[in-house]
């Protein structure tokens, strides 16, 4: 792995760097997860898009620049170094698009992608049901040929379903098999929320937010040309997917390099704690591991762009990076003083981080996976 700088990566850092200086919003915005925030959040992106910067490593007519994967890290940690939030386009972008761009049909391609870029539609997960989040395999929502139509017709319902409530479309696994047949069973589906047979039922968190839902079909329909990666080969596009979700593109170095950059900041800025080793020695630790995961997602960059296929590895990404992200956070709450303001910021990010561990696949099933497919461990 050549970790020296490559000067059009650093020269496109550089461009990224000014922009942001020069166009970013007023910080903090308002929640993306809450229905005061989300138009903030959209305005905000939609900007991102018209300047060429919302998808850099996407083809030209889908608003991307055509770069790899250096220049979208280089980005992402400008990004984040600016103090810029999560993006409330991200289950589309970094999820479903790279899905999209690799067992979409050009028709796929060109209706969904530019107009996901440019956050004009808006799209959630639908995976997790009530009794199927782990198991993914064990999922009950079913989709039913409607030959008279062209298309499908969905019952069952999806939980866990973030921005469900602000979403104009979703993304879901649904049953078209038999419940025997498990992961040869099941086909990928992109759904328009917009229409009969959809209820979005928004769930209330004791933050107040209110873009979590629980998402009920009966009788929803769903076109063929909007059938993802084919018929019954749902668990094969869904497993790109979550390689995309726990591994290089929901959470990219740059998010834990800006918080790690902040919690030395906050330790220098307060002499009482500086000269104390324990507080030191801990802020040294976050340090490092944020400088371990940059590493190792340059190893698994440098590995796609030789063509190596990244599978159970996407597991031991996500394990890290969703504990150090609780591991940051509790380092910087033993290091909050008398600043109100400063406080809730980081209690709130801990709040969040301690979701980490269960979306993207819970730790639990992510430490089978590495026993099983990375160390050859027997099943029990």
């Amino acid at each position: 792995m050549d970790l020296t700088p490559m000067p059009a990566v650093e020269a496109f850092r550089a461009e990224v760097r000014a922009w942001l200086s020069d166009n970013k919003p007023a910080l903090p915005l308002p929640s993306g997860d809450s229905s005061a925030g989300m138009p903030a959040h959209v305005a905000w992106e939609k900007k991102l898009f018209d300047a060429g910067l919302a998808v850099v490593g996407w083809p030209q007519r889908f608003g991307g620049r055509d770069l790899d994967l250096w220049h979208w890290l280089a980005f992402e940690e400008e990004y984040y170094r600016a103090g810029l939030p999560q993006r409330v386009g991200q289950n589309g972008i970094f999820l479903l698009g790279p899905s999209v761009l690799e067992f979409g049909t050009h028709d796929q391609q060109e209706r969904i992608l530019r107009r996901m870029a440019a956050v004009e539609d808006i799209w959630c997960q639908g995976w997790s049901e009530p009794e199927s989040g782990s198991d993914l395999a064990s999922l009950r929502a079913r989709a039913v040929r409607d030959e008279k139509s062209g298309g499908w017709r969905l019952s069952g319902q999806k939980c866990w379903t973030t921005r469900a409530a602000f979403s104009t479309h979703m993304f879901g696994i649904f049953r078209t098999g038999e419940p025997g047949e498990r992961h040869r069973g099941l086909t990928y589906f992109l759904i328009d929320l917009d229409q009969p047979g959809v209820l979005v039922q928004p769930v209330a968190k004791f933050d107040g937010e209110n873009g979590f839902a629980d998402v009920y079909f009966d009788g929803a329909f769903v076109h063929d040309s909007d059938v993802l990666g084919g018929v019954g080969n749902g668990w094969n596009v869904a497993m790109a997917t979550t390689g995309s979700e726990r591994s290089l593109s929901l959470r990219s170095p740059g998010r834990f390099l800006a918080t790690v950059d902040r919690l030395v900041d906050n330790l220098c800025a307060a002499p009482d704690l500086r000269d104390d080793a324990r507080y030191r020695s801990a802020v040294t630790e976050a340090w490092m591991g944020a400088q371990a995961y940059k590493l190792a997602t340059d190893w698994t960059v440098t590995r796609i762009l030789n063509g190596d296929p990244i599978g159970a590895e996407a597991s031991l990404s996500k394990v890290f990076w969703s504990e150090l992200d609780i591991e940051l956070h509790q380092v910087a709450l033993t290091l909050r003083g008398a600043d109100a303001d400063l406080e809730e910021e980081w209690m709130r990010g801990f709040e969040f981080a301690l979701s980490g561990s269960i979306y993207a696949g819970t730790n639990q099933i992510q430490r089978n996976i590495i026993a099983e497919r990375l160390l050859g461990l027997p099943r029990k």
